[in-house]
């Protein structure tokens, strides 16, 4: 059997940030690389080719897991989705009893073929709106695929942005389908601008999000 190593940038326990288990601690393994650049990335620094990160299997990843006594467990990147064996690693935490699996896609990587693992995990997919750059490189077949189990998270830098963001709400269908985020490019927009865009458009279903994370330690600060 093929033995797959993973570029581990980072591995900590925190709290969730945002999404459906905000506030709640979580175990977070963030892949080193990335095929996207977003004008407003956080984490450009683990897609940097001089990045430093461990090697590690799987079985090494999932021992970490274990070892962490933490039920919620967080892939990002980066772009988790893109690493090569990535559907092996996610086969075998599929198996750990008491231990949900959640992934930070970017949109832009096919969902389908991770989708007949038993025991899948939680897709958070960003929608990336016109504001990243990135909104081109989007798989808008993902939104066939998307369900009850997962999210879709619009970061928005502009009111135009949010405009884009309903609009993609509209012409999917996505609410009552799948969670729906709307959260701000922190210090882009002002969260109160997004609240009456929600208001005025009658956004039942959306959620406003704001990266807890960035208000409890530096906004730049890792390992949080």
């Amino acid at each position: 059997m093929v033995e797959y190593y993973f570029d581990v940038a980072e591995m900590f326990t925190s709290i969730n940030g945002e999404g459906r288990r905000a506030g709640q601690l979580a175990f977070f393994i963030r892949l080193k690389g990335c095929n996207l650049c977003c004008s407003y990335c956080d984490t450009r620094w683990a897609s940097q080719p001089d990045t430093p990160a461990e090697r590690m299997t799987a079985d090494q990843i999932l021992q970490a897991v274990r070892d962490s006594r933490i039920k919620n467990v967080t892939l990002t990147g980066g772009e988790p989705l893109e690493r090569e064996g990535i559907k092996v690693l996610l086969e075998k935490l599929a198996c750990l009893p008491g231990i949900r699996v959640e992934i930070e896609t970017n949109g832009s990587i096919p969902l389908a073929p991770f989708c007949h693992i038993p025991n899948r995990p939680s897709f958070t997919m960003d929608y990336k709106l016109p504001d990243s750059g990135m909104e081109e490189y989007m798989c808008l077949d993902n939104f066939r695929i998307l369900d009850t189990r997962d999210t879709v998270k619009f970061v928005a830098g502009s009111l135009s942005d949010c405009s884009r963001a309903l609009d993609i709400i509209r012409h999917y269908d996505l609410t009552g389908r799948t969670a729906i985020y709307l959260s701000p490019v922190f210090g882009k927009i002002d969260p109160a601008d997004m609240v009456n865009f929600m208001k005025e458009h009658l956004l039942n279903d959306v959620n406003l999000q704001i990266q807890m994370h960035k208000v409890i330690w530096d906004a730049d600060k890792r390992g949080v």
